[in-house]
């Protein structure tokens, strides 16, 4: 796994082992959960099989097509072959950061070669051939390490004979460390799961080369992007060296005292205004942000570091309450980025990124790991099925960069300055990071089911596999999320093997479990159902999470949301599209009666999507607004006075999953509808 591995106190083989494959120890660090590996935790069917089959099949060759038309391997091969027939070629890309959109792909091919072939009903013209996925690992892995510098830097931007700029010359913007924390994680991946490190080498020449820069001794300065932060405690955790958890508790503690060269943005930009200790929420550019906060989530469960870990917790519970969109998105703001103020939560300009929803995934876990609290995993099953599963075409060949909650008729998707843009998902952009990013975090997502606290194997989230840890063999079948029900068979359980605790999402009201038929008292414990009787071999457990239809209102400070209703049904953020609605979208009105009374739909939404999802039909109401002007004066004249509108006859409404939105053309769109 890539995540969070081996606790670096807890390394039991030296450095000089042999790579192979391995999982990591079983000790817990500071008290915290040891999440499950490979081997441990797997996924087999339902729906993130599905998006696993389509990453492995269309996604992850998509974009190793576009990564060779974009040049990026280019870039590499006239390092690494100076002499050669492309030496002569310029640079291509605006970027100087282009290597990480290889690393990161590489990584996801970790996880996917070791994996092997799906198992999935996907159509057989699609089966990516593996050989063509070792292949291009291979090529990539061979170029990355015939460029690296005999110092051990590596970076094809700065080191291009026909750029003028030297490195480390443009911490801000030049991204070096960036690069190091992504290459770190692809060599991390492919040592645990491939028995591959050639990766591992080229990593930790480069790290030691910053650790000799930026050490306790060197430059005390920050990369202008935050993430090498949880690569470094990722690789001191795969070598035991903690001369590289040193160097990330120190770009922690660095940033926030104005060591980042300002250009275009203020400080707020790199979260360097204030120490991240003194923040009072979270701010700046959203993607780094998350970062920083996972990789000191990281540094405060290696280093115990419990002021750290209760400063991460106040700016998340901060962020949840006034920052983050209803499907999980953060981000408001386009022109820099930026998570934006408390509750400046537009549907329209809504940016969140589908990188931040990785980043913010990659933070909750880490909080959960450190302190157990469901309510981070809460909020990473709402980014994983809302904000981060809409960032991919149900083909998975397209991909959305900034994630809206309201689609306007006459809106063109593009940044502002391009005189017409593509009407929705793209298949590859100038800035390239997200679908590469979508290739690695899909491909390991069974990192991310469960974990073992102590003697208590805890399920965090739930997908159809088997979970193997604590002395315990767990067979998990169920059509969650779209399903309520959840049922686990018991295939192995030694003597004296953990317990069993079940996590129960924040939504969810009535949770119940029986055991062989039979309902079991559990120990509710906030978030969790704790079986509190030793598990046999051949028991059956039924977990049965209530979905019934929701309907959500926003906090009155939310200015865009007032007087508007959203639906969601479990984990799953629903919206209207056009396309589906008799009445104009925009003149529908909605009632919270009318969202408990409606139904499920099992028609089909799109051609590629899981045959288990649901959309939702419901009775509303279409408005005639009064024709006027944008702004009538207000009087008791009930032409310009109406408080609300007109309501004509019923209407059919039709909610399909947000995740799901955009793949039958490009048409109005809205997660929030007009309350009535």
């Amino acid at each position: 796994m890539s995540s969070v591995g081996v606790p670096i106190r807890d390394q039991v083989a030296s450095a000089a082992a042999p790579a192979v494959p391995h999982a990591p120890a079983v000790h817990p660090v500071n008290g915290a959960r040891r999440p499950l590996g490979a081997g441990e935790a797997s996924i087999t069917g339902g729906t993130l099989a599905g998006w696993r089959a389509r990453n492995a099949q269309a996604t992850a060759p998509h974009v190793i097509a576009q990564l060779r038309l974009a040049g990026n391997l280019h870039n590499l091969r006239r390092i690494a072959e100076p002499t050669g027939p492309e030496a002569s070629e310029p640079y291509r890309g605006r970027y100087p950061f282009l290597d990480t959109d290889v690393t990161k792909t590489l990584e996801g091919l970790a996880h996917l070669l070791a994996d092997g072939e799906p198992n999935d009903t996907a159509d057989t013209n699609d089966t990516a051939d593996t050989a063509a996925l070792r292949a291009f690992f291979d090529e990539a892995v061979d170029l990355l390490t015939r460029a690296q510098r005999d110092d051990g830097y590596l970076n094809s931007y700065f080191q291009a004979p026909d750029v003028d700029r030297e490195p480390w010359s443009d911490l801000a913007w030049g991204h070096e460390l960036y690069n190091l924390g992504h290459l770190i994680q692809a060599a991390v991946a492919a040592n645990r799961r491939l028995g591959d490190d050639r990766l591992l080498g080229v990593a930790t020449r480069f790290a030691d080369l910053a650790v000799e820069r930026f050490g306790p001794d060197g430059d005390p300065q920050v990369c202008g992007h935050p993430e090498v932060e949880m690569a470094l405690v990722e690789l001191a955790r795969e070598t035991g060296d903690e001369r590289y958890l040193e160097l990330a508790r120190l770009f922690v503690e660095r940033r926030g005292h104005g060591t980042v060269e300002l250009r275009i943005f203020p400080a707020e930009y790199f979260q360097d205004s204030a120490p991240l200790r003194d923040l009072d929420s979270v701010t700046g550019h959203a993607v780094r942000m998350a970062y920083l906060a996972a990789g000191a989530a990281d540094v405060a469960l290696e280093t115990g570091d419990d002021d750290l870990h209760a400063a991460l917790e106040r700016l998340w519970d901060d962020m949840v309450a006034s920052k983050l969109y209803v499907t999980g998105g953060l981000g408001s703001r386009h022109s820099d980025e930026a998570i934006g103020d408390r509750f400046e939560l537009p549907s329209e300009r809504s940016y969140s990124e589908t990188c931040a929803a990785i980043a913010v995934m990659q933070w909750a876990w880490r909080m959960y790991l450190a302190d157990g609290q469901t309510k981070y995993l809460d909020v990473f099953e709402t980014v994983l099925h809302n904000a981060y599963a809409v960032g991919v075409s149900d083909d998975g060949r397209a991909f959305f960069y900034d994630n809206p909650l309201q689609r306007r008729p006459d809106h063109q998707q593009r940044s502002g300055a391009e005189p017409t843009g593509e009407p929705l998902r793209r298949a590859w952009f100038v800035c390239p990071c997200c679908p590469p990013n979508i290739v690695r975090w899909t491909a390991e997502l069974a990192d991310h089911l469960a974990a073992l606290a102590g003697d208590e194997v805890q399920l965090a989230q739930y997908a159809t596999g088997t979970i193997a840890a604590g002395g315990l063999v767990l067979d998990v079948e169920t059509d969650y999320p779209w399903d309520e029900r959840v049922a686990i068979r018991v295939r192995e359980a030694e003597p004296g093997a953990s317990r069993l605790a079940l996590r129960v999402p924040g939504w969810c009201r009535g949770a119940s479990v029986a055991v062989n038929g039979a309902a079991l008292a559990a120990d509710a414990a906030p978030g969790w159902l704790r079986i509190d009787r030793p598990l046999a071999a051949g028991d059956e457990l039924e977990l049965v999470l209530p979905m019934p239809v929701r309907a959500h209102g926003a906090d009155p400070r939310v200015d865009a949301l007032r007087d508007s209703v959203a639906v969601a049904r479990g984990p799953i953020v629903y919206c209207a599209e056009q396309v589906d609605q008799a009445a104009d979208l925009d003149r529908i009105v909605l009632g919270v009666a009318d969202v408990r009374a409606a139904t499920l739909d099992h028609e089909p939404v799109t051609e590629h999507a899981d045959p288990a999802v649901r959309s939702i039909r419901a009775t509303a109401r279409v408005a005639t607004d009064p024709a006027g002007p944008l702004y009538p004066e207000l009087g008791e004249d009930p032409a310009t006075a109406a408080a609300a509108p007109i309501e004509t006859e019923p209407t059919e409404l039709r909610l399909v999953p947000y995740q799901l939105w955009g793949n039958r053309g490009a048409g109005a769109m809205r997660v929030w509808l007009r309350r009535g």
